[in-house]
């Protein structure tokens, strides 16, 4: 104990001043311990704050990095920053056979015919020809309505691998046909031919017109290759070979022709960085010639390094011609003379014949016309879906993007482009609308879906790929100088805050219900799921984007943007985001409109993912329960709260609005001109309109079928002095205010009168679905369905042998077709009136 007492009471005194007497030796050692163990950790101490520098070092280096790298590149506004999920069209059934097989088309839709690859820089082959209009020589390339033809269009076409095509020029009839081929050695993509048969109309055709056919038939590289021509003089009978090169895609290749007529050939070659615009080139190109030599053809001469060739081949009326391309020429086992007689003469003939019966067999298999309407109208369906398909387009490009709208206090349209996108789409109208549009697509689908489920699922995984982060995707797709030389400048930029009617959920609806009635086979019902499962991510989001971008000041309510709430020369400012353009809405736009067409396109978004969801047997998330927002939305009592109108039994948009409205003349800015004149205050009211959209409800069978409200739709349906033609459903109703008056001095009116074919499909839609359910206005709807079905075909069967074309649109007043043709867009869902075959909801 008295130890213990020393030792502390020596540790107490060892720090004091004073010193006690020590052992020398315990006085060494202890001091030696005591300097190393201080040294020891003098030395970690050290390391340790090196350690920490050198960590500081590192990240005050990385901040310094990253400030400079986002100095030097700035962060990429969100509207151009992809979906963050991998892309659709990377799923294996889109790679491999798949690919390969859709890797040559018809899908330069502007054109009369247009063949490229699926591929950003293509190797591309397209038809020219001399036709005669009003005594004067017209070179034809680029479809135009100006041109007049008589008739063109795919009158069959399988999207694959077979197409057969019709053009009256003014007397001269060209037939083209298409076939792709996977013969023995063939490269990727495989072989194609096209056969072009040259008749004349002798009633039509005047001699002195010419007793030769002028075609031609070029190549263009898009990726710069060199294209050699077959010799420097042309003569089918010494040699088939027009042209070669070589592609990393398909090898070495060859073009050949063939003909059992006497044909002569010219050829030119031409180095350009531009395509949109080689008919100008050939025009040029046989002016020259003509003022030099006095002929008219083409001088048998290249620029050097050629990427264009084009032959021309004249012959005297009637000829046909066989035009082969082969590819991998290089490879050992290439045997090309065997090939190209396999796509020419008798053999071509035999193959055309089983691909053609192979179509007629596949429309009835499908669609069961035979026993449903007579054979006239089976001819204009095959055509509605031939032309269709042959009108699928490849288009690559970046879409311009205008943010003038998202920027404070702008004073000038900023714009920003798209990242570089590629697009596999059916188009609307190849003279008019031939690129994609968003809205259009959901239709086309409804038609392509029953025919090729796969190539349908391309297509719809395509427009998906193009949605950005927010899960917005761009209403109008113009990609690549050829779409962008056929639309305004003006036209061209994209607002990200712009919508437009989701419809591939209409196509999606019924993708879901085939599966539910096993209408596919096993493999298409695998695609299918993996599909759904893939997309569920970007269709959620896109679902999103509409919930929350275009909602509106009351729960549950939409509206859509893009309104121009400042105009003095609009009637009605326009709603081109609704697709419906200038059908009369609120007339003072504002963030207090209610939508009703909007409302129930959320409402089918919502039912197609909540469908989906059960499908995948997805988990329901709290904060987006599909099942909760179709319930709201179905709510009768809430949308009649929103919507309705007792004295009219009518559903109405809901918004600013005065019917005292005018156009006047007026003298402005030393010019005069039609302006918008308002007489009364508007006020918060619902909208007095009858036409397309007070049914949308209806179309969406939301309206419960023993409701006194069904019995009014019907009603203002079945009334001549509204709404029903002969010929179909006007879009609005004859009582209108706006009723077929003009937006401005130079709109004229496109939705205020006149018949379109897709609201009414899915009219008749509603109508057929109301026949078959229980109810005490089950026959009304029967009778009336009977009757719009068939002065709906009856009326574009007319229409369609009388002129040739499907149509746009049809005048309320005697039925004729207006607007663009061929329209062969959603006019194609005439083969589904025939069909009876309906959009599930």
């Amino acid at each position: 104990m008295s130890g213990n007492v020393r030792t502390t009471a020596r540790s107490r005194v060892r720090s004091s001043s004073a010193e006690p007497e020590t052992d020398p030796l315990r006085q060494e050692t202890s001091s030696n311990y005591h300097r190393t163990k201080y040294e020891s950790n003098s030395t970690s101490n050290f390391k340790l704050f090196l350690t920490i520098t050198f960590f500081f070092i590192i990240i005050i280096f990385f901040l310094v990095h990253h400030f400079v790298t986002s100095a030097a590149q700035p962060h990429l506004p969100r509207v151009v920053t992809p979906f963050p999920a991998p892309k659709i069209m990377d799923l294996p059934q889109f790679q491999g056979e798949h690919k390969e097989s859709l890797y040559w088309g018809t899908y330069r839709p502007h054109l009369y015919l247009g063949i490229r690859a699926r591929t950003p820089q293509s190797l591309m082959a397209g038809l020219m020809w001399i036709g005669v209009k009003d005594g004067s020589n017209h070179l034809r390339h680029v479809c135009r309505q100006e041109d007049a033809l008589s008739a063109y269009g795919w009158t069959k076409h399988n999207g694959r691998d077979y197409g057969h095509q019709v053009l009256v020029d003014h007397g001269m009839i060209l037939t083209t046909e298409f076939i792709k081929s996977k013969g023995e050695g063939s490269g990727y993509g495989w072989d194609w031919a096209v056969r072009i048969d040259v008749q004349i109309d002798k009633s039509k055709w005047n001699e002195d017109f010419g007793r030769d056919a002028q075609l031609f038939f070029y190549l263009a590289d898009e990726g710069g290759n060199v294209l050699d021509a077959g010799r420097e003089n042309l003569n089918i009978r010494e040699s088939s070979l027009l042209a070669s090169g070589s592609r990393t895609d398909i090898g070495n290749w060859q073009l050949h022709l063939k003909s059992t007529d006497d044909l002569k050939l010219h050829y030119s070659g031409f180095h350009t960085p531009h395509f949109h615009n080689l008919s100008d080139l050939v025009e040029e190109n046989l002016a020259s010639q003509t003022r030099k030599h006095g002929q008219m053809q083409l001088p048998d001469s290249s620029d050097d390094s050629p990427n264009v060739l084009v032959f021309q081949i004249i012959g005297g009326f009637p000829f046909t011609t066989d035009i082969v391309f082969i590819s991998a020429t290089n490879s050992e086992s290439s045997r090309v003379e065997k090939r190209v007689n396999s796509l020419t003469g008798d053999s071509l003939s035999n193959e055309l014949k089983y691909k053609e019966q192979a179509y007629d067999e596949k429309i009835e298999k499908i669609f069961n016309l035979a026993e449903k309407v007579d054979s006239e109208s089976i001819s204009v369906g095959k055509a509605a879906v031939g032309s269709l398909l042959g009108a699928i387009g490849y288009f690559y490009g970046q879409s311009k993007i205008d943010l003038s709208r998202t920027l404070i206090h702008s004073e000038h349209a900023a714009y920003i482009s798209y990242w570089p996108a590629e697009l596999y789409t059916a188009v609307p109208c190849r003279s008019t609308f031939p690129r994609g549009f968003l809205w259009d697509e959901g239709f086309h689908q409804l038609v392509i879906w029953r025919w090729d489920i796969q190539i349908s699922l391309d297509i719809i995984g395509h427009w998906l790929d193009l949605m950005n982060i927010d899960g917005w995707i761009p209403r109008e797709q113009i990609l690549g100088a050829e779409a962008l030389s056929r639309i305004p400048e003006e036209y061209v930029p994209q607002h990200p805050t712009n919508g437009n009617p989701p419809t591939l959920f209409l196509a999606l609806n019924g993708i879901i219900n085939g599966l539910k009635n096993n209408e596919f086979n096993v493999m298409d019902r695998s695609e299918i799921s993996l599909f759904l499962e893939r997309a569920f991510g970007r269709l959620d989001a896109w679902f999103q984007w509409y919930n929350e971008t275009q909602s509106g000041e009351q729960m549950s309510s939409y509206y859509w943007r893009g309104r121009d709430n400042m105009t003095t020369l609009q009637l009605n400012p326009q709603t081109l985001t609704s697709g419906l353009d200038d059908y009369p809405r609120a007339s003072h736009p504002s963030s207090d409109e209610r939508h009703l067409d909007l409302r129930c396109w959320v409402l089918l978004a919502a039912q197609c993912m909540h469908s989906i969801e059960e499908l995948l047997n997805k988990e329901t998330k709290p904060e987006k329960n599909y099942g909760s927002t179709v319930k709201l939305l179905s709510d009768l009592e809430i949308l009649n709260e929103m919507h309705f109108d007792d004295v009219h039994g009518a559903y109405f948009d809901f918004g600013n609005h005065t019917e005292k409205v005018q156009l006047k003349w007026k003298e402005l800015k030393a010019r005069r001109q039609l302006v918008r004149e308002v007489l009364e205050r508007p006020v918060l009211k619902l909208v007095p309109q009858i036409g397309y959209v007070n049914f949308f409800p209806f179309m969406g069978r939301i309206i419960p079928s023993g409701s006194w409200i069904l019995e009014k739709q019907l009603e203002l349906i079945s009334n001549r002095s509204l709404l029903w033609t002969d010929y179909g459903l006007r879009s609005l109703a004859k009582t209108s205010s706006l009723y077929m008056k003009y937006n401005t001095e130079h709109e004229a009116p496109y939705w205020r009168g006149t018949i379109w074919i897709n609201m009414n499909y899915r009219v008749l839609s509603a109508l057929h679905h109301y026949s078959e359910e229980s109810g005490p206005y089950q026959e009304k709807a029967k009778t009336m369905y009977k009757e719009l079905r068939s002065n709906l075909i009856r009326n574009m069967v007319h229409n369609y042998q009388q002129t040739g074309f499907l149509w746009e649109q049809y005048d309320q007043v005697n039925g004729k077709g207006k607007g663009a043709h061929p329209f062969t867009g959603w006019t194609s869902t005439v083969v589904l009136m025939m069909a009876e075959a309906y959009d599930i909801i």
